[in-house]
């Protein structure tokens, strides 16, 4: 099956005609600086965090013409002090001018979420038979780069989307009149099942019927770790809804095999990273 997720270079450039407009032009930038004046700067970590989002930093300056030089210094994935240099751009100074807001917020958006991954991945760091996992609540059109932020903050992807995996929801069981008749409808596709109950009846029923994976909606810590016990190993059992740290800690702790988390992708606060010109010249 192929995937539809978009290429870099068609995001980039979606981000830069949405700066741009329609006249793809920056008219401060062009009014005020001349075209010939060359320049150097540097991305600088204003606070700690997790670097990603290179790529597509990079890509807008490739895209822009005349095209500047992104050079990474650090690699996606490195931990960040505040005042770290990230990456030096070079070339037309008009060009880095144009490109330095869009650059920014890929950089911005995507380390946001490869730092609050790495807070959670540090978190889970003594209970390394557990998977940390992301979610499909991602921002429309960024999901590849976004996962890929995750990946860069020691954390895993779950299902690329809805054509890849079969993970059966609540309405998905009301619709088939229960966790039964819903796997055994899923079993026609031939794929692994996943399925999620919010009740330990509903675990029973679905351990009964096979279902591979398990996901525990919005269980407490005790009905967790009743689950584990009643399943003693017949099925991958995962810990979702809203898992903050501490959830997440006693989710492990409770002895579940994986742990999916919206909020890395659809809370993270972006990370302060700034481009600041150092040079000048003709």
């Amino acid at each position: 099956m192929v995937s539809s997720k978009p290429d870099l270079h068609q995001v980039v450039a979606a981000a830069l005609a949405e700066d741009l407009g329609e006249s793809n032009v920056d008219v401060t930038t062009s009014s005020i600086v001349d075209a010939d004046l060359m320049g150097e700067a540097v991305v600088i970590a204003r606070k700690p965090g997790v670097l990603s989002g290179s790529d597509a930093a990079a890509g807008v300056f490739e895209m822009i013409h005349p095209a500047s030089k992104y050079e990474a210094l650090l690699a996606d994935g490195a931990r960040l002090a505040a005042g770290a240099e990230v990456a030096r751009v070079s070339g037309s100074l008009s060009s880095i001018l144009i490109g330095e807001r869009t650059a920014l917020n890929f950089l911005q958006r995507l380390s946001g979420i490869a730092t609050m991954t790495r807070r959670y991945a540090d978190a889970l760091a003594p209970y390394p038979k557990v998977t940390l996992l992301d979610t499909r609540k991602t921002t429309p059109g960024l999901r590849s780069l976004e996962r890929a932020a995750v990946r860069a903050g020691g954390g895993h992807n779950h299902r690329d989307g809805l054509w890849d995996a079969i993970l059966i929801k609540d309405n998905h069981v009301a619709a088939a009149g229960g966790v039964r008749e819903a796997i055994r409808r899923a079993r026609k596709v031939g794929m692994a099942v996943e399925v999620e109950v919010d009740t330990l009846e509903q675990l029973a029923e679905a351990l009964d019927v096979g279902a591979e994976i398990v996901l525990l909606d919005n269980m407490t810590a005790e009905l967790m770790r009743q689950a584990v016990e009643i399943t003693a190993g017949r099925a991958k059992l995962e810990a979702s809804g809203g898992m903050t740290l501490e959830g997440a800690v006693a989710a492990a702790r409770a002895g579940v095999d994986r742990i999916s988390v919206g909020a890395l992708t659809h809370s993270a606060p972006a990370l302060d990273l700034s481009l600041e010109v150092t040079r000048t010249w003709r």
